[in-house]
C-alpha cells in the first residue's frame, strides 16, 4: 500500500504562484504527477514525471505548458508542481498521482484545493 502526503495549495490572486508537493512511500521507479478536477468537470491531467532507469521524463497539459513546472527529488521520493502565472481557470482540487512502473495499480492523494481569484 502506497501512502501519498500532499502539501501546498491555497488561495492566490491571478498572476500569482503556488507550489504543491507530494511525497510517496513506494518504489522510486514510478510515475508521479498531478491531476485536477474543477466543479462540474472531469478530472484532467496537469503534469506527470516518470522516474526510470534512463532518467526522468515530463508531460504537461497544453493549458499549463510554460506556466507550470513539475520536478522531483528522488532521495525524498517527492514530486513538486511549481505553478506560476495562475489563472482563474486553474481553480480546482489538485490530486497527487502515483503508479509504480510495471504495476497496474494507480494511487491518488486526498486532494488539495487551489483557488485563484480574479
Amino acid at each position: 500500500q502506497v501512502q501519498l502526503v500532499e502539501s501546498g495549495g491555497g488561495l492566490v490572486e491571478a498572476g500569482g504562484s503556488l507550489r504543491l508537493s507530494c511525497t510517496a512511500s513506494g518504489n522510486i521507479f514510478n510515475i508521479m504527477g498531478w491531476y485536477r478536477q474543477a466543479p462540474g468537470k472531469q478530472r484532467e491531467l496537469v503534469a506527470t514525471i516518470i522516474s526510470g532507469a534512463s532518467g526522468a521524463r515530463t508531460n504537461y497539459a497544453n493549458s499549463v505548458t510554460g506556466r507550470f513546472t513539475i520536478s522531483r527529488d528522488n532521495a525524498k521520493n517527492t514530486v513538486y508542481l511549481q505553478m506560476n502565472d495562475l489563472k482563474s481557470e486553474d481553480t480546482a482540487v489538485y490530486y497527487c498521482y502515483y503508479k509504480t512502473l510495471g504495476e497496474p495499480r494507480d494511487y491518488w492523494g486526498q486532494g488539495t484545493q487551489v483557488t485563484v481569484s480574479s
